[in-house]
């Protein structure tokens, strides 16, 4: 995707500052580009490299803002089934067009694009059953390499998961157009009625993007239980009916006392731990639909009660990945401006500092950074 440059040097920990202070404009200045690489888990370098030109139906996209994401941070941790390493890092960005290929008719130089990082062929077999989440081009060519200063958009995503951004969406919500498409799917699936009690299992910034969603769309209550004073404070501040501290010991009593004593209608588990799987099925009413939203490390399980399943009528289902209509539906309502996606934003650090990001991120210091090169 770009030729490196032979100097590298691994992220120093930048010097300690507030969660949410805004780093300085443009650290880079006049130096040449540069993109983060994962060099193995728990190792990151930032390293010169020439950005490439677009080829036919490609652009080359100078990045305004690029988030962290959960996942990001799983792969620090441990490296990644689908990655290898060394690898560019990063995936939720939005920027400007630096250079368009031939053949780009929709966009041009200057424009200020948002993008989710993979788009289907549309002409396999689960593109053909509308299941373009399964198609295995998704995430064979996901674009990655956000963090950075600049990043080449393939022809395949320009032509399907390219949007122009609107001038008042700024650059740091536009960059959530692939987390909130992985929602909207989700939601989608579990179509939650608006008479409804919900409850998200896990507050953090997936969770409260699915709670964010589910107050737009009108659905009477949503709960969201989770662990930490400052996560649940955040989500009571934005917007949650109620908040449930799970190492309480009446924790159980309070999800059970839900919908009239009932339980939640559904359950949105965003915690991606096997405990929080077992959780979401557990406190689910009889009647009531699961939606196991968060990724749980490859070999684990659970354990399922089939007289509990059979009998209590339980529906579970398992998302995974977004479908271009989900993408569209995630950026119109990034461009309605009602959704207010842009809160779960709460700190900013330079490219420079991005060791910093991930410090943050394991201290559970905050919810999503934008990383501003």
């Amino acid at each position: 995707m770009s030729d490196e440059r032979v100097t590298s040097a691994a992220l120093p920990s930048s010097a300690p500052h507030a969660a949410g202070a805004a780093p300085h404009s443009h650290d880079r200045a006049s130096g040449p580009p540069r993109q983060a690489m994962l060099v193995e888990p728990g190792r990151l370098e930032l390293r010169e490299f020439i950005p490439p030109h677009p080829g036919p139906g490609a652009i080359l996209l100078e990045i305004r803002c690029a988030l962290s994401c959960g996942t990001d941070l799983k792969a620090y941790r441990r490296g990644h089934p689908m990655w290898k390493l060394p690898a560019p890092f990063g995936h939720e960005f939005a920027g400007v067009a630096a250079e368009v290929g031939a053949g780009v008719a929709q966009f041009r130089e200057g424009d200020e694009l948002m993008a989710a990082p993979t788009a289907p062929c549309g002409a396999c077999f689960y593109c053909d059953r509308g299941q373009e989440n399964l198609c295995a081009q998704a995430m064979e060519l996901m674009v990655m390499g956000g963090y950075a200063d600049y990043i080449l958009i393939p022809p395949h995503v320009v032509a399907r998961n390219t949007f122009r951004k609107p001038a008042a969406l700024p650059f740091e919500e536009a960059a959530l157009l692939e987390p909130l498409a992985c929602v909207v799917h989700a939601q989608a699936l579990a179509r939650a009625e608006k008479s409804e009690t919900v409850l998200i299992v896990g507050a953090g910034p997936f969770g409260l993007l699915q709670m964010l969603a589910l107050r737009a769309a009108g659905v009477r209550e949503v709960v969201v239980a989770g662990r930490g004073a400052s996560r649940l404070g955040w989500a009571g501040e934005l917007g949650a009916d109620r908040v449930i501290d799970v190492t309480q010991t009446d924790a159980a009593g309070a999800v059970a006392s839900l919908n009239g004593g009932h339980g939640p209608d559904l359950v949105i588990e965003c915690t991606g731990q096997v405990d929080g799987w077992q959780e979401a099925f557990a406190r689910v009413r009889r009647g009531g639909r699961v939606v196991f939203f968060g990724g749980c490390a490859v070999g684990t399980a659970i354990s399922v009660d089939t007289r509990r399943m059979h009998y209590d009528n339980l529906t579970l289902l398992a998302p995974f990945h977004f479908r271009p209509r989900d993408v569209r539906e995630a950026y119109e309502l990034l461009c309605g401006g009602g959704l207010g996606a842009g809160r779960i934003i709460n700190a900013r650090r330079r490219l420079s500092e991005l060791a910093d990001v991930f410090a943050l991120l394991e201290r559970s210091a905050v919810l999503k950074c934008a990383v501003i090169p």
